[in-house]
């Protein structure tokens, strides 16, 4: 995996908006340490301020805010302002060629996530974690520090208590993954997931119970599920059941039954999703995860 260059005061990074429309007040916070706090020089997109229907400005003006950002070598990273839905519909139409030659940090999860996929095909590490939106929010220090610590190079590793669902062991491998609902969309497509022999994370907020079930039979059937070498169970949040006939399953319950046949460390509640304490995962890197039964741990080798 090629790993662009880390950060440092000074730098110049993009903030824009690459799928749902985000109001730029909403962005002050973000903005504000970004710029004070971590002494970058900030450019703003123009989606940052633009809006068509429920995204931030129609394919066309998202794709071109983000193609001059990645054809700018003296962009260092690019922060998606928030995620919602729409940057899958992006990739196809963007040129990777000057981004090969001077890449950059692309930073952002939940829709964010087709294009860390789409990265990982390119064989480039990317940075799934909280985004501008949501820096202020109360209980994020700990995801916004984890994302300095990793756009700095700083060590970067993770200790969370052990859950009863927990299958314990040790792994080493790329980590890769992010929201459930995009990689199950990605099946198929050009960004498709290549998950043999990597350290899996997967999240999600707002579903149903039998769609969260129906994506985990996606990834089975699809064999995504088969040859990890570790699967990390981060936070399913907000999530919904049927009106009349209940499910019976929660989240850790239909995820477990799943993965129930296969040999490899699982933990579960792993602090990265739709939570203020989404740490920060560089994917793409190689890792050890270790699942013990007093805690689990995750180191992420520099």
């Amino acid at each position: 995996m090629k790993r662009p260059p880390y950060l440092r005061a000074g730098d110049r990074v993009g903030v824009l908006a690459l799928a749902s429309q985000v109001s730029y007040d909403a962005l002050f916070e973000g903005l504000r340490m970004l710029r004070e706090d971590w002494q970058l020089d900030v450019v703003e997109g123009a989606t940052l301020r633009t809006s068509y229907h429920q995204f931030a400005g129609t394919d066309d003006e998202r794709r071109t805010d983000f193609q001059r950002m990645l054809d700018d070598p003296s962009i260092k990273a690019i922060f998606s302002a928030r995620g919602g839905y729409g940057s899958s519909k992006l990739i196809d139409g963007l040129n990777f060629r000057r981004f090969k030659k001077h890449p950059k940090w692309i930073v952002g999860f939940s829709d964010i996530t087709a294009l860390h996929c789409h990265l990982h095909r390119l064989s480039f590490e990317s940075l799934h974690a909280t985004m501008p939106k949501l820096f202020g929010q109360e209980g994020a220090s700990n995801a916004v520090e984890t994302l300095r610590k990793a756009l700095w190079g700083e060590p970067l590793q993770y200790e969370v208590v052990a859950h009863p669902f927990n299958r314990t062991g040790t792994a080493t491998g790329q980590v890769v993954g992010g929201n459930l609902c995009l990689l199950a969309h990605l099946i198929g497509s050009l960004s498709e997931l290549d998950t043999r022999g990597k350290l899996l994370f997967i999240e999600d907020v707002e579903e149903t119970y039998y769609n969260l079930d129906r994506m985990m039979v996606q990834l089975k059937r699809a064999r995504k599920l088969d040859h990890l070498a570790g699967l990390v169970v981060g936070q399913f949040t907000d999530m919904k059941d049927n009106d009349t006939i209940k499910f019976g399953k929660n989240a850790n319950e239909i995820i477990a039954d799943f993965v129930a046949e296969y040999d490899y460390p699982v933990c579960f509640d792993f602090p990265v999703g739709h939570v203020p304490d989404n740490r920060a995962m560089i994917v793409g890197r190689e890792a050890q995860l270790s699942v013990k039964s007093e805690s689990t741990r995750l180191i992420f080798v520099n």
